[in-house]
């Protein structure tokens, strides 16, 4: 599913073939990533989205904030991974991902990290590779120290431009029709509401879609 941001709702959706010139995805290098290749970040205007890798996850897994920094070169909020536990079953979850899909990394998870100074302001990615899941379906989540800036949109505009650049014809969100801010986002970066699913954990989310200009 999409996560949540506290964006401003916005009046107007972007039409895609803004979306596509303005939030072209541009592909670096992480600093401080030995071995990593020069593909494993997608960069937009203020945002470095950086690949999770189990290294990093198992960190985090056991609580060590400090080596999760250390090892990803970001400053992390002290709220992630949150003390009461609630962000366990998503770190399981990726680290299932990464195993599940070793060749195809770039289809999981992401940091979203800060260019100016190397904050851990959410995370975002890929539900898992089109191939395998028969979509591509992006997901994200804004700490909340960091709401309000419109960093959920331009995470989720550069991973759909990215996924775009990639031969993916349709990129595909899901929203719980409770989340408004999350539903701001979608509609911002240009998705249309296309369907209703119903899943085990979230109840029934609103599936929207948007398609790649001339395709």
């Amino acid at each position: 599913m999409a996560g949540c941001d506290q964006e401003e709702t916005c009046r107007h959706a972007v039409d895609a073939s803004v979306l596509w010139w303005r939030c072209h995805a541009e592909l670096v290098e992480v600093p401080g990533r030995a071995g990593i290749a020069a593909t494993d970040a997608i960069r937009s205007e203020r945002l470095s989205l950086v690949l999770m890798d189990d290294a990093w996850l198992e960190a985090l897994a056991r609580g060590d904030r400090w080596e999760a920094s250390e090892l990803q070169g970001v400053n992390l909020p002290s709220d992630f991974p949150a003390p009461d536990g609630s962000d366990d079953e998503y770190i399981r979850l990726q680290r299932e991902k990464l195993r599940a899909y070793p060749e195809q990394l770039e289809w999981c998870a992401r940091l979203m990290v800060r260019i100016s100074d190397r904050a851990a302001v959410g995370h975002c990615g890929f539900h898992g590779p089109p191939r395998a899941l028969g979509r591509a379906e992006i997901g994200y989540t804004v700490f909340p120290a960091h709401r309000g800036q419109g960093f959920a949109t331009e995470a989720a505009a550069a991973l759909v431009a990215w996924a775009w650049e990639q031969g993916e014809r349709t990129v595909v969100a899901s929203v719980p029709p409770s989340n408004l801010p999350s539903l701001a986002v979608v509609r911002k970066v240009g998705f249309v509401q296309t369907g209703v699913r119903v899943d085990d954990v979230y109840n029934e989310q609103l599936v929207f879609e948007v398609t790649r200009p001339g395709a």
